[in-house]
């Protein structure tokens, strides 16, 4: 037409002229409830950390301590010996009883050996060729020799391969300069019930004869216990006083050793020691929750788990526990009389010397107290069941706070994953209206075009 000026369309880039990236952050913008609620699931999710962190302490408050006595007093005992390299031992904390025995080693248990003349040499001189002839429980038994194995070194390498209940070395006896290699051959048990009937010799043919001179008879070991005198087969005896194993080491008459049997102090002490540490690890776990801190600007703040009532719920039965007098058969009521000591912060500190002192003055008492009927009464089974309230797998506040944010956090899970659902049909039909319209403006464009070049 004349007159008028037509004026093209001019869109750059998309048809629309849109940001290619538009949709994407229309999406990125509807993800915000998303991450928000990540965010919360993830405080609840540390909170979850910490209430099991704090369920873990709890637990440990009566794992050592639980051992720590049984029916007949002090399940930690321990076995002292005045010559130990005289009498030595073992015991069955489980078996054993207080007390102390005098024991006088009259003399060792002694295995049965023999011993052959000289020859001048192990390992090259031969004894010839033939066998030995063994008596042993199960019939004789023959250890054949051949040239092969016929020196002193080899024979008793033949006899130790040969299964016949004795063991032989070959001793370098310097009493004699010229012959002094000899062949000694040992029965494996010690006792006279365990004597050996040592070889007979049956070799020819060789630089030397090979001969049997000396002879050890096996024998009891032989021992007084409070004056009476006992024999044994072996030097390590089990059946005598009950629950201990005695190693005999030396004779030594006229040197009785005293034997007692007593609480283990050091043991006994290190696991109320154990106790203290746990239930302090507990109570000032509470307490770093209820402190006041500054946030990043300044503010003062709680823990996560500040003001919970949970945790006042719970410091109340644990400090109930230690300050409660226990009905027991002791003469001890408290636990304070046994040195475990508060301080002004409500934690505890053993005094590991009152501790070691009272138990060992009266351990009867200090026993009784602790373990009461082993059901309600008694300072360790009222400790067991109110740790058992607290951590109650139905009921116990901990727990059910526990399962509390983990419901919590499951939940939000739930959320999360509807919106996730409900986003991304969003994004669909957001994508697909966002290409219609670019197919619309792009023909728009194209018609413009025609008609300005017209």
């Amino acid at each position: 037409m004349e007159g008028i000026e037509v004026v093209p369309i001019r869109i750059s880039g998309l048809a629309s002229g849109l940001p290619s990236n538009l949709v994407d952050q229309v999406i990125e913008a509807e993800r915000i409830p998303i991450k928000t609620m990540q965010e919360q699931k993830t405080k609840i999710e540390d909170k979850v950390k910490l209430v099991t962190d704090l369920e873990t302490k709890i637990n440990d408050i009566t794992k050592n301590l639980g051992t720590i006595i049984g029916p007949r007093g002090f399940t930690d005992r321990k076995l002292n010996s005045s010559f130990p390299d005289v009498i030595n031992g073992t015991l069955d904390a489980d078996k054993a009883e207080a007390g102390e025995w005098n024991v006088e080693v009259l003399q060792l248990a002694g295995r049965p050996s023999v011993v052959t003349n000289g020859a001048p040499d192990k390992d090259k001189t031969t004894m010839g060729v033939g066998y030995l002839k063994f008596d042993t429980a199960e019939g004789p038994r023959e250890v054949y020799i051949n040239e092969d194995n016929s020196t002193l070194d080899k024979i008793a390498e033949t006899i130790n391969n040969s299964n016949v209940g004795v063991k032989a070395i070959v001793i370098n006896d310097r009493k004699d300069k010229e012959d002094n290699f000899k062949l000694q051959i040992t029965g494996t048990k010690t006792g006279d019930g365990n004597e050996v009937k040592f070889p007979t010799v049956y070799l020819l043919d060789g630089k030397m004869d090979l001969q049997f001179e000396a002879e050890t008879k096996a024998n009891n070991a032989k021992y007084k216990l409070d004056g009476h005198e006992y024999e044994s087969e072996s030097n390590t005896i089990s059946d005598v006083i009950p629950g201990l194993t005695l190693d005999l080491k030396q004779a030594a008459v006229g040197k009785p050793v005293r034997l007692q049997v007593t609480e283990n102090r050091e043991v006994i002490s290190g696991k109320v020691k154990s106790f203290v540490d746990s239930y302090n690890a507990a109570l000032s776990f509470i307490q770093n929750q209820h402190k006041l801190t500054n946030d990043a600007k300044g503010n003062p703040k709680l823990g996560p788990l500040g003001g919970d009532s949970m945790l006042r719920m719970t410091e109340s039965r644990l400090r109930t526990t230690i300050q409660d007098a226990q009905d027991t058969d002791s003469k001890f009521k408290h636990v304070i009389e046994l040195g475990i000591e508060f301080n002004r912060n409500g934690t505890l500190t053993l005094n590991e010397e009152k501790f070691n002192k009272t138990v060992n003055a009266e351990p009867d008492e200090v026993a009784k107290f602790l373990r009461g009927d082993f059901i309600s009464k008694g300072f360790i089974p009222s400790l067991k069941k109110n740790i058992a309230t607290i951590v109650d797998m139905s009921t116990g506040p901990v727990t059910t706070r526990k399962k509390s944010y983990q419901d919590r956090a499951a939940a939000i899970d739930k959320k999360i994953e509807q919106k996730e659902r409900s986003l991304s049909k969003r994004e669909e039909q957001i994508r697909a209206q966002f290409s219609r319209m670019e197919e619309t403006m792009s023909k728009m464009k194209s018609q413009g075009q025609q008609f300005g070049g017209g």
